[in-house]
């Protein structure tokens, strides 16, 4: 079946995150907002959604250091970067569209539905383009900005290392100067996407690397821009720069997605620019990687609609057994099992929109609200949202994908129906940009205290404003999915409470927590999205059909996962799991 762009799904969560506010939109109204995601579909199941298959089965290929796309891959491309696709999010001083970040996620969104390997690209590239505009010298932004906006170059991000994966205390890249304002890099990157392709002339790296008299850990790393080729004043290519693929990785799934080894300074070192400050290069690569960790969450959104999409068409079509009454075998979407699984996936993949569209607005409010004291207080909800909304999205996707496999039964585990691919093509995003795990470390350790744990109270208090005008609206049928809602509410505070009390006492109990405490955040932010639809969703009753089966099925769960936050602890880590412990 050929991909659709859900456009009304995805308008309507933009309206219930607040993302028409006009300090966001600036001039853009529904309509125009409506076009544009229109437009995006039709490009993504004509062009996008037909190559999709391809690229599974073709993969990309290494020969003599040159990577080779699959078959059509380019020329999609190159229709994608000419349509001006490539320039929607980025700054309309250096050449992009300038529009507003919920847009962009929410058009990211249907990119990665009819191709997550391909979406791979624009995304990382787009991170990159973030990286330079907030740490580039003027010099290095008017030479790669532009290129890079149009599409005409793309980019990556260079962080991991053999040695030295999650933990970037071990990175040993090393950037030696030159006295002439250039670096010589040299070093071993692994794991990098488009790392080496055909789809454009010039590939533009960021690469994490240190100083020879850099201060160990953290505090000693610098980011440095590493072009595929370099370029004169006049912007022609000139030679090709001491970078080159080693290997591209077999995966399991987005396959056509080339992951790349790359070797830098083989032959003596290859010239790097400085990004930022010297060994202040975390601190922008973070810029990237945080706009990475949403746009991987709005992957998982991506992944999720696609596989429910399949799953309903084929539940729908498929004949078996029979309801009582009837004689004759019926459609497997009528019996109680499947209902719940399509319910299950729907849900989850409607909250999951609804988490990161909100996530998205207020990164928008950050950059555009006129007061600073409420771009400093959306800034905050950004960090304090950002790893919910990768960790709960992603999770989101591997299950709704495993469920559509099994709503399709037996086919659902043969690959020509499309429904393996995307848990294959799933699987990855828990992991990539920062696995879920670190997501939770991050949420307990840093995001629960920001401003002094204001951050905090301000979202619970948020929370509990929708379950007040949910109270208020006095749906029918909803009272027993409110009554869960209330209670997990209740239960994430005093889990919240917990781990603030636990946080200088004991660390380790915290983290064996972090997990199922981030489990129950996305729980409560996803209830939260989807109890925000329902509210905006005049005479439609899908989105109170999902919240109350949410309310009902899912949010019960918040009980168990605020007792293993507080009290699971003492298994984990008493545990004897063997060598190493």
């Amino acid at each position: 079946m050929t991909y659709q762009a859900p456009v009304d799904d995805i308008l309507a969560a933009l309206k219930a995150a607040g993302a028409f506010d006009p300090v966001i939109m600036d001039g853009l109204d529904e309509d125009t907002v409506r076009a544009i995601l229109e437009e995006a579909g039709k490009f993504a199941s004509e062009v996008l959604d037909p190559l999709n298959r391809i690229g599974d089965k073709t993969g990309s290929r290494l020969d003599n250091g040159a990577v080779a796309t699959p078959p059509g891959w380019k020329e999609a491309y190159s229709r994608f970067a000419e349509a001006g696709w490539t320039a929607l999010p980025c700054p309309a001083e250096d050449g992009g569209q300038g529009l507003p970040s919920s847009v962009a996620m929410a058009v990211g969104e249907i990119w990665n539905a009819a191709n997550l390997a391909f979406g791979v690209c624009p995304l990382l590239t787009n991170g990159a383009i973030d990286a330079l505009h907030i740490g580039g010298s003027e010099e290095l932004k008017a030479r790669y900005l532009p290129r890079m906006i149009s599409g005409e170059w793309t980019g990556t991000m260079n962080l991991t290392e053999p040695q030295a994966g999650s933990d970037l205390n071990a990175l040993t890249t090393r950037a030696v100067p030159e006295g002439d304002g250039t670096y010589r890099i040299i070093g071993t990157k692994i794991y990098i996407s488009y790392g080496e392709h055909d789809l454009t002339d010039n590939i533009i790296h960021l690469v994490l690397a240190r100083l020879p008299d850099a201060p160990p850990g953290t505090r000693g790393i610098s980011l440095f821009l590493v072009p595929k080729f370099l370029d004169g004043d006049d912007g022609a290519l000139g030679p090709r720069n001491d970078v080159v693929c080693a290997g591209i990785e077999h995966k399991l799934g987005i396959i056509a997605s080339p992951t790349c080894v790359m070797k830098f300074g083989e032959e003596g070192g290859a010239t790097g620019y400085l990004v930022g400050k010297e060994n202040h290069g975390l601190a922008v690569m973070f810029v990237m990687m945080n706009a990475a960790r949403l746009a991987v969450g709005v992957q998982g959104v991506a992944v999720a609609e696609r596989a429910t999409q399949r799953a309903i068409r084929y539940a729908g079509e498929r004949r078996q057994g029979r309801a009582p009454g009837d004689r004759d075998m019926v459609p497997i979407i009528r019996h109680p099992d499947v209902r719940r699984m399509l319910l299950t996936m729907r849900a989850l993949t409607v909250a999951a929109r609804g988490v990161c569209l909100a996530t998205a607005v207020a990164t928008d409010l950050s950059h555009k609200a006129s007061d600073p004291q409420t771009r400093a207080r959306a800034a905050d909800r950004v960090a304090l949202l950002t790893p919910v909304a990768k960790a709960f999205a992603t999770d989101a996707a591997v299950e709704v994908a495993s469920l559509g496999i099994q709503v399709h039964g037996g086919m659902g585990y043969i690959e020509e129906t499309g429904a393996a691919q995307h848990l294959r093509d799933a699987r990855i995003l828990p992991i990539y940009e920062g696995t879920n795990g670190i997501q939770a470390i991050d949420l307990v350790t840093r995001k629960l205290s920001l401003a002094g744990g204001v951050a905090m109270k301000s979202y619970i208090a948020d929370l509990a404003g929708t379950l007040s005008a949910l109270h208020e609206a006095q749906h029918t049928g909803l009272e027993f999915g409110l009554e869960q809602m209330a209670r997990a509410l209740e239960a994430f505070g005093s889990a919240t409470t917990w781990i603030g009390r636990k946080s200088d006492a004991d660390g380790d109990i915290v983290l064996a927590g972090a997990t199922p405490y981030l489990q129950l955040f996305g729980l409560v932010a996803a209830g939260d999205a989807l109890a925000r639809a329902a509210l905006n969703a005049g005479n439609d009753p899908a989105p109170l059909t999902l919240l109350r089966f949410f309310a009902e099925n899912r949010s019960v769960a918040a009980l168990g996962l605020a007792a293993s936050v507080m009290a699971g602890h003492a298994s984990v880590l008493s545990a004897d799991l063997g060598a190493g412990t």
